[in-house]
């Protein structure tokens, strides 16, 4: 399995200070984000390819040194305005990822956010994308409704089959939000133009997974933790000095 981290977004709501410097490499707990990410996962991921944008690529080239697994894919994109969105960012990292013999590696793929500071492994996420043998998302309750108009909405059947799938639904059909985690299948991530091309939003990642729910089975994992997403400065300071990674 190969992991494309999604770190081409330029934070605006954290302005100044990632203006000029990259949120997924902000120090939480004493290192970058993507460290703790990364860590976690490196006993089940072969290679991380970190999309980035065009403004941050050099700060992202100095910190990928440090790994041999570390490939940095620079998506060309300068403004927020001109971002290609997450969903065309997948695209690029799989395109990218030449190998197999119709042109790309045969790997599955775990996509995420670069931007997400968790209490949790990610870990038996994978394994159970594994058991399942289906492209797979994660889920957590959220009762509130304003919350959930913002989000991507699911319902699961008692094997977390999913049964319905929304995007920012103006009335959500059930309680489990999606944050941005998934474990794609090969056959199913090369999916992503006939999406496009059948009118699948581009902007959030999980724009992708929602199309791909009506075309294939897949499944949803209970988040067994907390996720810190990293939105403003209230929210990065809440966990900047206090988070000592996976319990």
């Amino acid at each position: 399995m190969k992991a494309i981290i999604l770190a081409a977004g330029y934070a605006t709501r954290l302005y100044p200070l990632t203006e000029n410097f990259p949120k997924p490499l902000l120090p939480v707990g004493g290192k970058p984000i993507l460290d703790w990410l990364i860590e976690d996962l490196q006993s089940e991921v072969e290679e991380f390819i970190v999309v980035t944008n065009h403004k941050f690529a050099g700060h992202f080239t100095e910190w990928a040194k440090r790994s041999a697994i570390i490939r940095i894919l620079d998506d060309g994109t300068e403004t927020n305005e001109g971002r290609l969105g997450a969903v065309k960012d997948i695209q690029l990292a799989v395109a990218s990822d030449q190998g197999g013999s119709d042109g790309t590696s045969a790997s599955d793929y775990f996509v995420m956010a670069g931007d997400n500071v968790l209490d949790f492994s990610l870990r038996p996420f994978i394994t159970f994308a594994r058991e399942k043998e289906t492209s797979c998302v994660m889920c957590h309750e959220e009762h509130s409704i304003p919350a959930l108009q913002k989000t991507a909405v699911i319902t699961v059947d008692e094997d977390q089959l999913i049964t319905s799938y929304e995007e920012k639904p103006r009335e959500p059909k059930g309680h489990l939000a999606v944050p941005p985690f998934y474990c794609y299948r090969h056959a199913d991530i090369l999916r992503i133009q006939e999406a496009l091309e059948d009118g699948c939003g581009f902007d959030a990642p999980g724009s992708f997974a929602a199309w791909l729910s009506h075309k294939t089975p897949m499944h949803a994992y209970p988040m067994p933790g907390k996720r810190h997403d990293i939105g403003d400065m209230k929210s990065y300071e809440a966990v900047r000095d206090s988070y000592t990674g996976p319990q």
